[in-house]
């Protein structure tokens, strides 16, 4: 028998080196910074040393997800999902996903990789050519939104992925019925980012899922470059034109924090905001007779829900008609692109685009003419 005992170790060598290409992967294993974002906070990529496989880590993905985290193994090669099963795993490149945001569609979109997606939630308020003209032949379908998701659909799409977002906090009826049909997901917390650039960078974790992380981040240098030659550099003495922004909501004026996305665009455009008293990270709520003294003092209204037209502004509240920026008409709406159900391009491509966004600001608060992209005045 003791012949036969090293025989039994080559073996068993033989059979350790054959299958270390095909180990599973655990969180432990993912100790190498592949992408550390520039300007988003919700996420970063990792590896390891054992093979090409990379894991996403999405960081606090809604308001009020304090220490939050997700994880996504993107398997390549010959590696293996962890048997764990609150780790969840990808083959990459994804080949089939499903956006369940708009905002999901426009980050394909900037990759030029649009006919990944097979799926959407809210097909009347997309307006992305390509997939309209895909949904036309069937290749896209809608499925559904939030309680109402077709799961029989989704389950016969065959996603390899599914994003979501949550609004202040996961929905676990989705994602336990996803992880019961085997169908992996992952959120994406591009919303709940401040920086206008932080916004666009999650197109670099789509190109990850993708396989494709260096055209992602070419492509964000390229965004980066035109957002920051726009940016308006102004001496603190400078006179900045005074922004108010929304309209009422059931009674009440929502007043986003001086951090949020809207609010950084402004002041990059050279422009102040109204309210720099919301220091949070959230809106809030200002009775109406305050927020009327607010647009009383304001130079420019932006973002005025769906007005198309002054009138239809001033007919929510006879006094609006006396606000200065009335007036003058100086009301804007970022509304211009907009599908038939009241779909914002402004919310889809232009999270991904905030330098064309930058670009409609600066012409608005310099006086200058119509030839906006996102934007529109109101008469």
């Amino acid at each position: 028998m003791k012949r036969f005992y090293p025989l039994i170790l080559t073996l068993l060598s033989a059979l350790a080196t054959g299958c270390s290409g095909s180990a599973e992967r655990n969180l432990s294993d993912f100790t190498t910074t592949v992408y550390s974002p520039t300007y988003a906070s919700g996420f970063d990529i990792r590896g390891t040393e054992k093979d090409a496989s990379t894991l996403i880590t999405v960081h606090n993905p809604w308001q009020g997800g304090s220490q939050t985290e997700q994880h996504l193994i993107l398997l390549r090669g010959k590696a293996k999902a962890p048997r764990h099963t609150e780790i969840q795993a990808v083959k990459v490149p994804v080949r089939r996903v499903v956006c369940m945001s708009s905002s999901h569609v426009a980050l394909f979109d900037a990759l030029n990789q649009t006919d990944r997606i097979i799926g959407v939630s809210g097909l009347d308020y997309i307006l992305n050519p390509a997939i309209r003209g895909r949904s036309l032949c069937g290749e896209v379908r809608d499925v559904g939104y939030d309680t109402n998701l077709n799961f029989e659909l989704l389950t016969a799409l065959h996603p390899d992925l599914v994003l979501l977002y949550g609004v202040t906090g996961e929905n676990t009826v989705i994602t336990g019925k996803l992880r019961e049909l085997g169908i992996p997901y992952l959120y994406v917390g591009d919303y709940v980012e401040g920086s206008p650039l932080g916004k666009a960078e999650w197109l670099v974790a789509a190109a990850e899922l993708c396989d494709l992380r260096e055209a992602g981040a070419d492509t964000l240098r390229r965004i980066a470059s035109r957002y920051n030659a726009l940016k308006t550099r102004l001496d603190p003495a400078d006179a900045r034109p005074k922004v108010m922004l929304n309209t009422p909501y059931r009674d009440t004026w929502f007043m986003p924090p001086v951090q949020s996305y809207m609010v950084r665009l402004i002041e990059d455009a050279g422009g102040s905001y109204i309210y720099p008293r919301n220091r949070s990270n959230a809106s809030v709520a200002v009775d109406l007779e305050e927020a009327y003294l607010l647009a009383n003092s304001a130079d420019f209204w932006l973002n005025v829900g769906g007005c198309n037209t002054l009138e239809e502004l001033t007919s929510q509240n006879p006094k609006f008609a006396e606000v200065p920026a009335v007036v003058d008409r100086c009301v804007w709406n970022n509304n211009r692109r907009r599908t038939a159900a009241g779909g914002s391009d402004f919310w889809e491509s232009g999270t991904i685009h905030p330098d064309i966004a930058l670009r409609d600001l600066r012409t608005i608060l310099g006086g200058g003419s119509d030839s906006t992209y996102y934007y529109k005045r109101l008469e």
